[in-house]
């Protein structure tokens, strides 16, 4: 049960919540993913999933979404949020990353992936950016094929503190996204990613949303980061993944690299 640092073969722990965030979250194990969860953002703060891509099943998908009975549901962001807008529920452990093993074990874990904790508020409606983003793992998987087509993501919103408010909750505006495997020769590879859904806008001025009406959210774009980037507009400890990442650091001096097609990600 639950995210497996070792995986891998070598090291890659889940990054760490530290501080006055710490006291503010709790870890819920799932069939091979783990959530940690800001119970005052009741969104996630990270969660990291492993997957083991020769062993994928293909199993319905269903829609059963859920409150995590083992937490108060107050701590969770749930069906009032999404209801009658234009808001998804987007999954934060893409739903067939953890559906692999035996059948049995394949069907709990699809079925854990459809908590609300694993769920974060992001724009309706598809575009090229954002099947971008929900393909990212398939693209790094096929980059690991030759060693055993294994890896660890880990995933969650930025909550910002300009995030803006909605229901009860603030809308995070930007995702973050790290894929590590092993290279083959036991060394820890990594690669960071954020997806912005801020809006686009020509003016200086940002008006914010009347109190009730969804925040205006912008089209997914989707970058290549440094993950001490990641790091650090997360406040979140990963020095094994920044140690690990693959960005050369010729491009990372550029800034953000812009993807807008897999083959424009550097492995």
């Amino acid at each position: 049960m639950g995210f497996d640092e070792r995986f891998l073969g070598v090291g890659a722990a889940l990054p760490r919540v530290s501080g006055a965030d710490a006291a503010a979250s709790v870890s819920l194990d799932y069939v091979h993913f783990t959530v940690v969860l800001d119970s005052v953002r009741r969104l996630a703060r990270v969660t990291g999933v492993n997957v083991d891509g020769a062993s994928l099943l293909d199993i319905p998908r269903g829609d059963d979404w859920r409150f995590d009975e083992r937490i108060p549901e107050d701590w969770q962001t749930g069906p009032a949020v999404y209801a009658a807008n234009d808001l998804d529920r987007g999954h934060l452990v893409r739903r067939r990353d953890p559906v692999w093993g035996t059948p049995e074990v394949a069907a709990r874990a699809n079925s854990d992936t459809f908590h609300f904790t694993n769920a974060a508020p992001q724009a309706g409606g598809f575009n090229q950016s954002e099947e971008l983003w929900l393909g990212l793992e398939d693209h790094v998987l096929e980059h690991a094929e030759a060693n055993r087509l294994r890896l660890s993501v880990f995933t969650a919103p930025v909550l910002g503190v300009d995030d803006p408010p909605y229901r009860g909750i603030r809308v995070p505006l930007r995702f973050w996204k790290i894929a590590a495997w092993n290279t083959g020769a036991d060394e820890l590879a990594a690669a960071g990613f954020v997806l912005d859904q801020s809006p686009l806008v020509e003016t200086s001025e940002v008006v914010a949303p009347a109190p009730g009406e969804v925040p205006p959210l912008g089209p997914f774009r989707t970058f290549q980061v440094p993950i001490a980037d990641i790091a650090a507009i997360t406040g979140l400890s990963m020095p094994d993944l920044v140690a690990a990442d693959v960005l050369p650091q010729t491009v990372a001096a550029a800034g953000w690299r812009r993807l807008d097609a897999a083959s424009d990600i550097l492995l």
